[in-house]
């Protein structure tokens, strides 16, 4: 035999059983193709796979164990079913993989600890979750300009929005569809307020821009590009699959309910425009956005601790991009500046308090994301028919991409500052939001 001397082959299947459900819980938590294969490859070098090759698409993970020129390999795969944003569950995990990685815990202990990881419930009740995206709708809502009062009915809204997606997901109806609800309900609710006259000097526009948001931060657009930016395009290619069928579900919604009000004979209601950059504005701007990203952590399970380093990283992205704003910058430029902050800040802290980046990288982004330019250009489309709506719905899609892209460019950035420069060429390639830092000896190709 050729090669390393390997365990026998019951060691072998139990070691990439555990491996690939420790894959299964951080894709279904949303962790990049990169961030997977590298953990992988950690729980199986420590436990004595030196020799492993895994494959990561969008909905299985494959790990093959070689062993020399005369036996087989052994090939080992796992179907991701589930998807689902918990980072208490995600913390947890990383804790877990950090003491494999170190040698701390023995492979039977490891899959015990796994099981009471993967059945743990979430660390709040499902009701708290619902207040958190209303709260979070509510601070987005005052951080585009609205006033208290529109707050509150943006948070209703939301709340109603999240129990009806709740109760549609437990009968199975796909994500598109649920997306298509909401955007229907958060534009139809904005607007049956204007037209009861509850809210008479109100503009729709920044009750359904808040909701918006708050529809649009589930999607996993960080991960999409962390994919392609590290060469995972097949995985790319399907999270981005995902995320365009989920907008067009919410562009779909948001356009039949205003399509509706227009067939209802309600009045024509001119789009609000946002509200000036000012210095003013800007500490209200960024204890809005510290509060949006820190309700966003919450209504994902993330962890107290990690509920607080991500308002800060919230709050410091918005007032990142108010500054940049009152500086000239442009909005694509201003949102791409503004996650490079984020991204780096929540590389450099993350790591230090034993929690993955990924969680303060996704929450500090979420404030920024472009609920309110997106209804814009639904609204230019739907209603005005004005040939500016495509330009403007592409701006939104940009400003998205720019968020996701400087969050993973301020990630990588962070490396060699946490890391030190004299140790730079060990890193493994492409930034790194959840898993080991250092995982192993080889670099990945």
């Amino acid at each position: 035999m050729h090669g390393p001397e390997l365990p026998d082959d019951r060691t072998v299947n139990v070691v990439l059983d555990l491996a690939l459900r420790v894959g299964d819980v951080q894709m279904a938590s949303g962790a990049g193709a990169a961030d997977v294969t590298a953990t992988i490859l950690a729980v199986a070098e420590a436990y004595g796979l030196p020799h492993c090759e895994v494959d990561v698409i969008f909905t299985s993970i494959t790990v093959a164990c070689h062993r020399g020129t005369e036996m087989s390999p052994v090939t080992s795969l796992r179907v991701v079913r589930s998807r689902s944003l918990d980072y208490t569950r995600l913390a947890h995990l990383e804790n877990l993989v950090r003491d494999i990685t170190a040698g701390r815990i023995p492979l039977a202990e490891a899959h015990t600890e796994l099981d009471r990881i993967v059945a743990a419930n979430h660390p709040y009740p499902r009701w708290v979750a619902t207040l958190a995206w209303a709260g979070m709708a509510a601070a987005v809502t005052i951080l585009i300009g609205g006033v208290p009062a529109m707050a509150a009915w943006a948070a209703l809204i939301t709340a109603v929005v999240d129990r009806v997606g709740r109760l549609l997901n437990r009968r199975a109806l796909p994500f598109f569809f649920q997306q298509a609800v909401g955007g229907a309900l958060a534009t139809g609710g904005a607007l049956a307020l204007l037209a009861s006259g509850v809210l008479p000097a109100a503009r729709p526009t920044v009750l359904v821009g808040a909701a918006i948001t708050v529809l649009l931060s589930g999607l996993s657009v960080v991960s999409t590009v962390q994919d392609a930016i590290s060469g995972y395009n097949v995985t790319a290619a399907g999270r981005a699959m995902e995320v365009s069928l989920m907008t067009a579900g919410l562009i779909a919604g948001v356009v039949l309910a205003l399509n509706v009000s227009v067939a209802l004979g309600m009045p024509y209601q001119p789009l609000a425009d946002p509200l000036p950059q000012t210095a003013l504005r800007l500490p209200v701007q960024a204890l809005a956005g510290a509060a949006a990203a820190g309700c966003f952590a919450l209504a994902s399970y993330a962890t107290p601790k990690a509920l607080l380093i991500a308002a800060a990283a919230g709050g410091l992205g918005t007032a990142s991009f108010g500054a940049l704003a009152l500086s000239g910058a442009g909005a694509l430029t201003a949102s791409g500046g503004a996650a490079v902050a984020v991204g780096f800040a929540g590389g450099l802290i993350a790591r230090r308090l034993r929690m993955p980046p990924l969680i303060i990288a996704v929450s500090g982004m979420v404030p920024l994301l472009p609920g309110l330019t997106t209804y814009r250009a639904l609204y230019e489309l739907a209603i005005e028919k004005s040939t500016t709506g495509i330009p403007t719905l592409m701006t939104a899609a940009a400003i998205a991409l720019a968020l996701a892209a400087g969050v993973v460019l301020g990630e990588f950035l962070a490396q060699p500052v946490r890391t030190g420069l004299g140790r730079l060429e060990r890193k493994i390639a492409g930034p790194r939001m959840s898993g080991p830092l250092r995982p192993m000896w080889r670099r990945l190709e």
